[in-house]
């Protein structure tokens, strides 16, 4: 055993990213235990209507979380990875996305005020979109993509766990009835943007990183960078965000809050391969350049191992399923326990389709192709919603997920295996 840990560690290589898994790892834990804390009592204490609410609220605000980010969590963290011995060009790369960033973060709050306005749906609640948008303002200001990329993701996960742990005490504290609804997104908001502001001081102060304005051409070559990722995340969205929004549109917010609880507990499962990810990404954009046998070796390893987990984990869910919906809700979300049913294997899907997303077609320099798997995979999304989503609502909801997840991730190995693989 103890051999086994100094092979690990035998290498500064090894020992950093080992040290990125483990500091992801507990803020994966977080980020699994603190929601199963406040899920069940917001549920109870909201009830259906107000949690379905603020379902369809975070939904609709993460299209423009999803604009601000521009896919540069993947691409900003590949340059930054390649690039981190370098300061110049890393405070060029740090500047000129955090210019893009601030500069989508204005013109998606001018397109949602446009939106909510125009429209009954929301101007009815409108204080509650605009309460939840702060948690765009916290994602832009939060480089995540900047630690992940120089490998330090000690700080991303005590910045996240500060703020959760903040937040899961203030729910406790001032969420008492279902008129306190509206505090569930100012919490959630403030947590955001506080780990924002923290990290960017931390970037300066430890780092010696500071924003520096960058010319028109170099603000130019980041965005036709992050272009084709920004559009997959564009489209993703319509497979995963728009299911909810879409149900938000044909039904009401108890169908919606029936749907959330179920997709909630599959995407926390689901979130288990995240701290694994994030520490082999940077890692593989690198042995890539010197090594494509031995990143495609790895990358295969960590696949079979995290599959097979996901696989017990996902059978133990689909059998439990009714266990689970009454032990962090209550009779009234019966109706959750066949969604969770169907969902059950979601994180199996996912799991693979997370790493060999980033870590095959990204390293791998398919983005083009990445862009066109979700591309039909959004328009396969759009019409099975509005195809089952009249018909069956809720149900119509969990069925297009899994039948979409399952399409995009079977492409990707499709992808993969010709353009990758039999190219070896």
């Amino acid at each position: 055993m103890i051999n086994r840990f100094r092979r690990l560690t035998n290498t500064e290589v090894k020992k950093r990213l080992l040290a990125n898994f483990f500091s992801l790892s507990i803020l994966q834990g977080a980020n699994y235990f603190l929601p199963l804390l406040t899920i069940p009592y917001l549920v109870k204490v909201l009830g259906v209507e107000y949690f379905g609410l603020l379902a369809f609220s975070t939904a609709f605000v993460t299209y423009f979380q999803i604009i601000t980010d521009y896919g540069f969590n993947i691409t900003a963290t590949k340059e930054i990875s390649i690039h981190r011995d370098n300061r110049d060009k890393v405070v060029e790369i740090y500047s000129a996305v955090m210019t893009i960033k601030f500069i989508l973060m204005l013109l998606s709050l001018v397109l949602m005020t446009i939106i909510v306005f125009s429209f009954s749906k929301f101007s009815k609640n409108w204080e509650i979109y605009y309460l939840t948008y702060g948690v765009v303002i916290g994602q832009m200001l939060f480089p995540v993509w900047l630690f992940q990329g120089m490998e330090r993701m000690k700080y991303i996960t005590i910045l996240n766990i500060l703020a959760k742990s903040i937040f899961t005490i203030a729910v406790f504290i001032f969420v008492r009835n279902a008129n306190d609804y509206y505090i569930v997104p100012i919490l959630t908001s403030l947590g955001f943007i506080v780990v924002g502001i923290l990290s960017i001081i931390i970037i300066s102060r430890k780092f010696n990183i500071k924003f520096k304005i960058q010319s028109i051409s170099v603000i130019k070559h980041h965005l036709i960078d992050g272009w084709h990722i920004f559009i997959a995340g564009i489209l993703t969205s319509f497979y995963t965000v728009s299911v909810t929004f879409i149900l938000g549109l044909f039904s009401n917010n108890q169908v919606v809050g029936f749907y959330a609880l179920a997709d909630k507990i599959v995407r926390i499962v689901s979130n288990l391969i995240t701290p694994i990810n994030g520490a082999i990404f940077p890692f593989i954009s690198s042995l890539v350049k010197t090594s494509k046998a031995q990143a495609i070796r790895f990358i295969n390893k960590i696949l079979i191992y995290s599959t097979i987990t996901m696989i017990l984990i996902s059978t133990l869910i689909f059998v439990f399923a009714k266990n689970i919906i009454f032990l962090i809700s209550s009779v009234e979300f019966e109706k959750s326990i066949v969604l969770l049913r169907i969902l059950a294997f979601l994180p199996v899907i996912l799991n693979i389709a997370i790493i060999i997303s980033t870590n095959y077609l990204v390293n791998f320099e398919l983005q083009s192709k990445l862009s066109k798997i979700y591309l039909f995979s959004a328009l396969l999304s759009l019409f099975l919603s509005f195809l089952l989503v009249p018909l069956f609502y809720e149900i119509g909801s969990a069925i297009t997920v899994l039948v979409v997840e399952l399409f995009a991730t079977t492409y990707m190995v499709l992808v993969i295996k010709k353009s990758i693989l039999n190219a070896k």
